[in-house]
């Protein structure tokens, strides 16, 4: 389980990290968050996974729970504007 946790949440940073890489084209910015957006609903299951096995305290695997709710809001939000992420002409120009 400890393996899973860390590798989808390692998942997340890296498709976070191809994202801002891609973001002169929608289509790609989108799907590799959508891709970031997956592997941290898979992280928040194992995490819950984690607190019913007793594994983490109740505490802990809220706190972790939280901020992997924070961590979809954000990305949610992304995928659903991401305007303002995506580097335009006008923007490049401006280097």
């Amino acid at each position: 389980m400890t393996d899973q946790i860390r590798r989808a949440s390692r998942s997340v940073c890296a498709n976070i990290a191809e994202a801002w890489r891609r973001r002169r084209y929608q289509a790609a910015f989108v799907s590799k968050l959508n891709d970031a957006e997956a592997e941290a609903a898979e992280t928040q299951t194992w995490i819950q996974f984690s607190i019913e096995c007793q594994y983490l305290s109740q505490e802990t695997g809220a706190k972790l729970h939280q901020a992997y709710d924070a961590i979809l809001g954000k990305l949610v939000g992304m995928v659903t504007k991401p305007q303002p992420w995506l580097l335009t002409k006008r923007k490049e120009i401006g280097k």
